[in-house]
Formats: structure tokens, C-alpha cells, sequence
């Protein structure tokens, strides 16, 4: 069994507590629901929960694909929760959220890979709380783009999908999920006149001739949002990490990635996909 790398002094993680946290856990627990935040083991949600924001995963909480940086679990899904919607828009309304960020866990096992879910999804929280601005990290769909319109048509403020890595690790890092293919996915979604957001881990074994080189291909496609992370590793059984990325470098590659035309970029060891989500929600075409 291999020791897990122990964190450099700039890892360290605000730990959970405090009133708005125990209200925004127990209307998470009470309802049944999933966050990205507990089942990715986020290290930001002490900052996040405490001040009233999260992350919420819809379609279960078990992926059909195995990534070996996920912490997700993977296996045979349940059928999705009609239900869902509902408790959703409710417990977001009772959180007294301006923003939201909305995930979910790959769905192959489903005809339209759960698009259609999403839709209905995305609808209800937009009834229940009319004032609100989304953004919706999506899988890929299989690179579906019937399945994909079906998001776009409920016109949430952001649709965000993941590239993770560099195309060189993507095969060893992400489970049937295809550099070129992710690219496609972000390309209707700017063609559809929605913000286009990605984002990437650093600490896989990736050059710095590739990270700028994905920026380039991100930017070609019209992907305005990018977020860069330090990878963590969730459990023994997800891959190593092989580098801890020092501060200076994650600032460096934000000069970058704005100087090349991105119109916002988080940088910084603990920056997930959907960290600080509401600073980029009014973005326009």
C-alpha cells in the first residue's frame, strides 16, 4: 500500500463549522440530497457551506464511469428520483440562494444519458425560486447533441463541462470521456449563445507546454470561464499525486489564461469547478 503524500503548508483547508454550515448540512441531510462538496471530499466546503452556497449533485450519487481521479462512487445507479426536482428547488429557496451550481454523476446507463432529467431539474428550480442564476456542470452525454439542446433550451447562465487534464493524461485519468469529444460539447454550448466554462487539475504529470496548449484549444472553442485546481487525491484507490503546484505558478498561469482571452479564470491550489461560481454568473455573449 503506497503513504499518501503529505500536504505542503499552502494546502491547508478551512475547517467546517459554524451556524450557516450546520443549517446549509441539515438542509442538505434533511432533504436527502447530494453535493458534489461531500462526495468529491471538496476541500472548500467549510469556506462554501458557511456562507450559504453549495454545490448540489443530481441522478444519485453513484457514477456509471470509473475516473481514477474521482472520488464519485461507481456502479450500477438507482433509478432516478422523480422526486428530486422538487426537494431540490425547495431546500435551494430555503437556503435564500441568489446563485446555484448544479452536477451530477454520469448517467450512461439512461437513453439520453439523464438530459431530460436535468431539463426538468433546471425548470423547477427556476419556477420555485424565478430570481435565480444557475450554473450547470454537466457530463459530456456521451457527446449527444440532442441530449446536450435539451440543457441549452432551459437557458441556465452557465453551462460548465470539465476537461480535467491535458489531452496526453486525458485516457489514463477520465473513463470513456474524450478530450476532442469534451472540446465538441464546449463548442455548442458557445455557438448556443450560453457562457461556456471549463476547468482543469494540476498535479497529474502535465507540462506547462500542455497546459497553455489546452487554453488555446479551450479558447478556440469559445469557452469563456476556466478554473485551475491543485488534484488531491480522494482515496488510495484514485491515482497518485505527482506533484503538489506552488501558489506562484497557479498566478501564473491565470495571467496567462487571460491574456489569451479568457474573461475569468480562478487559479489557485484549492479552486474546484464550481469554487466562487456566482463571480462569473452575469457574464454575457
Amino acid at each position: 500500500m503506497t503513504k499518501r503524500q503529505r500536504l505542503p503548508r499552502w494546502m491547508k483547508m478551512q475547517f467546517p463549522k459554524g451556524a450557516t454550515y450546520s443549517r446549509v448540512k441539515n438542509i442538505v441531510q434533511d432533504n436527502k440530497l447530494h453535493t458534489i462538496c461531500t462526495a468529491g471530499t471538496c476541500p472548500n466546503i467549510g469556506e462554501c457551506w458557511g456562507c450559504a452556497t453549495a454545490a448540489f449533485m443530481i441522478l444519485g450519487d453513484i457514477c456509471t464511469r470509473g475516473c481514477t481521479f474521482c472520488g464519485v462512487k461507481t456502479g450500477k445507479p438507482l433509478d432516478p428520483d422523480a422526486d428530486e426536482p422538487k426537494r431540490l428547488a425547495e431546500s435551494i429557496k430555503k437556503m435564500q440562494l441568489k446563485h446555484a451550481v448544479i452536477t451530477s454523476v454520469d448517467r450512461d446507463d439512461l437513453e439520453d444519458y439523464g438530459s431530460g432529467f436535468w431539463a426538468t431539474v433546471i425548470r423547477e428550480v427556476k419556477r420555485v425560486n424565478p430570481t435565480i442564476t444557475l450554473e450547470v456542470l454537466i457530463p459530456d452525454f456521451n457527446g449527444d447533441k440532442e441530449a446536450l439542446q435539451k440543457v441549452i433550451d432551459e437557458k441556465p447562465e452557465v453551462i460548465s463541462h470539465n476537461l480535467e487534464t491535458v489531452k496526453r493524461l486525458t485516457p489514463q485519468i477520465r473513463s470513456k470521456a474524450a478530450y476532442d469529444k469534451s472540446l465538441q460539447v464546449l463548442q455548442w454550448i458557445h455557438e448556443a449563445g450560453i457562457v461556456a466554462k471549463s476547468g482543469i487539475m494540476l498535479g497529474l504529470g502535465e507540462r506547462q507546454d500542455e497546459i497553455l496548449e489546452t487554453m488555446d484549444d479551450l479558447r478556440q472553442k469559445g469557452c469563456q470561464v476556466m478554473t485551475i485546481g491543485q488534484y488531491l487525491q480522494p482515496s488510495e484507490q484514485n491515482i497518485e499525486v505527482k506533484e503538489f503546484i506552488h501558489p506562484d505558478v497557479f498566478e501564473f498561469y491565470k495571467e496567462k489564461a487571460l491574456e489569451k482571452g479568457f474573461d475569468f479564470v480562478e487559479s489557485a491550489p484549492l479552486v474546484r469547478s464550481s469554487y466562487r461560481a456566482d463571480r462569473h454568473a452575469s457574464l454575457t455573449e
